[in-house]
């Protein structure tokens, strides 16, 4: 059986991430590693919309079984799960590891406070 493929490429739309990202970015995507808070990762929501949001924690969706409670960076743009609840695990498609264009840099994992 064939292994997914571990790396892709996924470009940023909307400035709900801002100021880390910025319409544009192209961003590479780690496919096999797992989510953990504070992480940006690439998913889609259950309307089959793609999305770059950040971890905020770990969830049960409304079916049971474990989801991620995804936010924007800059809650006054986009949609995220404040408006669609949580994500399914399986929609989580993977990590964004580094912003590759315009410049380059690696992205910091950024752990949100409870409050």
């Amino acid at each position: 059986m064939e292994q997914p493929a571990r790396w892709g490429l996924a470009r940023v739309h909307g400035r709900s991430m801002a100021p880390v990202l910025s319409p544009g970015d192209r961003l590479l995507v780690d496919y096999r590693r797992r989510p953990r808070p504070g992480d940006v990762v690439a998913a889609r929501f259950a309307d089959g919309t793609l999305a770059v949001k950040r971890v905020d924690s770990e969830r049960t969706t409304r079916s049971g079984g474990r989801g991620w409670w995804l936010v924007s960076d800059n809650p006054e743009e986009g949609v995220d799960s404040r408006h669609r609840g949580p994500v399914a695990d399986e929609d989580v498609l993977g990590v964004v590891r580094v912003r590759v264009w315009p410049r380059p840099r690696r992205l910091s994992r950024r752990v949100t406070q409870p409050g």
